[in-house]
């Protein structure tokens, strides 16, 4: 029987093709079968362009379908209630076309957000694939270290971040479907969107004041110089978005060592003295963190007690830029995710392709584990 259909489709082909033709210069509409489904060919149609149209026409219905099979695992480092409620939240405003569920890795909440029953989750609301975004300031960290390691990216893993695992209770998935992981927010365009806006909201008059980006940072010397390589790339488009005169950064490194983070602050607060002598004016200080927490209401206004400074205790989230973020991400690993065709002004700003951050004319300069 198949042979029979086979032999059929030179002779259809042409056959299409002579009435594409014809059609086209009286203008009416053809129906051509592909396969054993009907494709409407425009007037427009002609000859080898049949086919391409046809197929452009399936790659359309495929894309859809692939999208709703895509599942969006935010995974996050979890804090109290209110850390992980700003998660959530962000979960709901992430439209991607699949179902999305969260994944925290410590904290309370870590024991009712596995990882395993998130990936569970996704795959028995209908994901076929899995893309995991972890809502970090940065790749370089322990945290994605774990997020590969469950993933399957990797099998080792630091004995303190197995531990970490163990005591959740988080184990590797057993559903048998693709888990593919996206970088953290590193130099992302909507990270500096998200920043120049809390920036604005402190300031009085940027074109002569400063602004002090402050973030958790890492442990080690390595993975701190790489936040601040992504840091700095964020701040250049901060400053187009505020016009602040001087923007530097500074990393807490909270969770080293005492003398390093000792130092680190050090470092902070005479960076600040030295943007309010130049300007001689309240220093601005934004906070890069994901969310609420002790870093963000109690850490930071302790470590900078009794500088010139414009501080308030406000998070990455909950800006809506930040779901934008999380689209833009499963976009950029899984590209049968259609972008949406209708932009606000505020998602066009942040778009990778027209922002600072990756223009041609942008070039670096002088200026969490979350």
């Amino acid at each position: 029987m198949n042979t029979f259909f086979d032999s059929l489709v030179p002779f259809m082909s042409r056959t299409v093709t002579v009435i594409s033709r014809c059609a086209g210069r009286i203008g009416l509409s053809v129906i051509a079968v592909v396969g054993m489904s009907m494709v409407p060919l425009s007037s427009a149609t002609v000859g080898a362009q049949a086919p391409a149209s046809a197929r452009q026409t399936a790659a359309r219905g495929a894309t859809s379908v692939a999208a709703s099979a895509v599942g969006t695992l935010l995974v996050a480092h979890g804090g109290g209630p209110a850390w992980d409620a700003n998660v959530e939240n962000l979960a709901k405003s992430v439209h991607t076309g699949g179902p999305v569920a969260v994944s925290l890795l410590m904290g309370p909440g870590a024991a009712t957000h596995r990882f395993q029953d998130a990936v569970a989750q996704l795959v028995a609301n209908g994901a076929k694939e899995v893309v995991v975004v972890p809502v970090l300031v940065s790749s370089h960290s322990g945290h994605i270290e774990q997020i590969r390691y469950l993933a399957g990216e990797t099998d080792s893993l630091d004995t303190e971040m197995m531990h970490h695992l163990h005591m959740s209770g988080i184990t590797r998935p057993t559903q048998d479907v693709p888990i593919r992981v996206t970088a953290a927010l590193d130099n992302a365009p909507q990270l500096a969107r998200v920043l120049a806006d809390h920036a604005k909201s402190l300031a009085t008059d940027p074109a002569h004041q400063a602004l002090f980006l402050v973030g958790h940072g890492p442990n080690d010397a390595e993975d701190n110089a790489a936040w601040m390589s992504n840091l700095r790339q964020v701040a250049d488009s901060v400053r187009t978005w505020t016009g602040f005169s001087d923007i530097k950064i500074g990393l807490l490194r909270d969770d080293a060592p005492a003398p390093v983070r000792a130092e680190a602050v050090r470092e902070i607060r005479e960076t600040i003295l030295l943007q309010n002598t130049a300007t001689r004016k309240p220093v601005v200080v934004v906070p890069i963190l994901v969310s609420s927490g002790a870093v963000v209401d109690t850490k930071i206004p302790h470590d900078l007690k009794g500088l010139p400074i414009v501080y308030k205790a406000v998070p990455l989230l909950p800006h809506p830029t930040m779901a934008r973020w999380v689209e833009a991400r499963v976009r950029e690993v899984d590209r049968t995710v259609p972008a949406p065709v209708e932009k606000s002004a505020e998602s066009s700003a942040t778009s990778p392709a027209h922002s600072p951050a990756h223009s041609s004319e942008h070039s670096p300069t002088t200026p969490f584990m979350q």
